[in-house]
């Protein structure tokens, strides 16, 4: 049997980076990855000819090279990667759009926000001001019982219009709970978005994904492709090793997993083993929230010059901000309308990329997908891809006759591409703060870690590998 002081389950970006930063210290260590590539959720494919990005939109957590204590930079120092081969770009500007033209903007200068509050919200200015002071103050990775976000914040803004816009990007970005957040997901994408900001490399996903497997390789990190992992071996209430799909038994020190909180209970053979990795049931730690999302690759279309100037563009058609499943397959009065080549120093193209994302109900498109009946599925695609462009081409323009290629993923493609439970992209409501399960040697590192973005979620696998392992190696 091939034995490793650790194996990583999942070789998207959290996988990633625990893996660099352990084989940084020269330690041996393995990442199985299911798919033929790496990425998880934050991946990309090859259309006529040109490559597609699946999950980013922008990274959230941008800081300036001098803030040494941002979260950017100090994963950067973790990973031992230049900031300077990112070549990092900053987001124009970002825009939340409610009724009657009710508008926040925002940028990488969270001054631009404050000022927006104080221009349209003039008698929320210090009870803005007094929770930004809380916010500050309040340390996200404490464990504690959930505290209601939405209570938190009411309790200094008492403009209600203000604090559901202010939930709106907020939610889209890292919620996995239903119309509400617990407080200490708040302050993290609180932080990352408004007051940090949004940022791309230069390049794609594709090349980010490079520099991280070239790292780790350089490190001397061993990956394995197509290699999924049907059960975890256990042993006098210790992980042992996995089983992979191909029946080969490799055994480790430490098990870290980035396969989600309810799909790695599903990895144990027996009810038994399962119950000690965690006493939770099925119901509370499977996540509900899924997307629709459209890509277009449009002809440079005359649109409205906020496509400009925005680089993200939250909607909501009403002045209350809902955020949970649908009742119908796709839920059309919010969503994020993203050009994810707005950004400072792009390269100029003959056309324009379009992403649009709404809340999905994962059920309805199961269905679709599991019927006799195989057209029912795509027909279903094209019939709320339409609707969707209805709502959209009101806000930013008619765009519709400049499509030259689009492309739709539901739930299910999310499911099926990374296993995700029901599509929830931002998995479990419950989220295991500080990634230890019941078995002391095995850990959970990702988004059900409760980091969030590109950027958490990457810290996240370093913050296991350096508080649970690096000090017992």
């Amino acid at each position: 049997m091939r034995r490793y002081p650790l194996l990583i389950i999942g070789g998207g970006l959290s996988g990633l980076a625990a893996g660099i930063r352990f084989a940084r210290f020269g330690q041996k260590v393995l990442i199985l990855e299911k798919h033929v590539k790496a990425g998880g959720l934050n991946s990309y494919y090859h259309r006529r000819g040109r490559l597609f990005e699946t999950g980013l939109h922008a990274i959230t957590n941008y800081a300036p090279p001098a803030d040494k204590h941002a979260p950017l930079n100090r994963l950067l120092r973790q990973l031992k990667i230049p900031r300077r081969t990112l070549k990092l770009r900053q987001q124009f500007s970002s825009e939340i759009l409610f009724p009657e033209r009710s508008s926040l903007c925002f940028s990488n200068d969270f001054s631009t926000l404050q000022s927006q509050v104080a221009e349209n919200f003039p008698d929320s200015v210090q009870p803005f001001a007094a929770m930004i002071a809380a916010l500050d103050a309040y340390d996200p990775f404490t464990p504690r019982p959930k505290i209601s976000a939405r209570e938190f914040v009411s309790s200094f803004l008492h403009d209600t219009l203000l604090v559901e816009m202010l939930f709106c990007p907020l939610m889209f970005y890292g919620s996995s709970d239903e119309d509400d957040m617990d407080i200490s997901q708040f302050v993290i994408i609180f932080r990352a978005i408004y007051q940090e900001g949004f940022f791309r490399p230069q390049g794609t996903i594709k090349d980010l994904l490079g520099l991280l497997v070239t790292q780790y390789k350089n490190f001397g990190g061993e990956l394995e492709f197509s290699t999924g992992v049907k059960e975890i071996l256990t042993e006098n209430d210790a992980i042992i090793g996995v089983r992979t799909a191909s029946g080969e038994e490799i055994g480790c020190d430490y098990l870290i997993s980035t396969a989600g909180y309810p799909e790695t209970k599903r990895l144990f053979a027996t009810p038994d083993t399962a119950a000690k990795f965690s006493t939770a049931t099925e119901d509370k730690t499977s996540g509900r929230l899924s997307f629709t999302e459209s890509i277009y690759l449009l002809d440079k279309p005359a649109l409205k010059p906020i496509t400009e100037t925005r680089t993200i563009i939250f909607y909501n058609l009403s002045e209350q901000f809902t955020y949970h499943r649908p009742e119908k397959a796709v839920g059309l009065n919010s969503g994020v309308i993203c050009f994810p080549e707005n950004f400072e120093g792009g390269q100029n193209s003959d056309y324009i990329q379009l992403r649009v994302t709404h809340l999905a109900n994962y059920d309805a498109w199961r269905h679709a997908y599991d019927a006799d009946d195989k057209s029912l599925y795509a027909a279903m695609k094209k019939e709320w891809s339409e609707r969707s462009k209805e709502v959209v081409c009101k806000i930013i323009g008619n765009y519709q006759k400049n499509i030259v290629y689009e492309d739709t993923f539901t739930p299910v493609t999310i499911e099926r591409y990374t296993s995700r439970t029901q599509g929830a992209v931002y998995g479990s409501p419950e989220k295991i703060k500080d990634g230890r399960t019941n078995y002391e040697n095995l850990y959970i590192a990702g988004t059900d870690q409760g980091y969030l973005g590109i950027v958490g979620s990457m810290l996240s696998g370093v913050t296991m590998v350096n508080h649970h392992i690096l000090n017992k190696i």
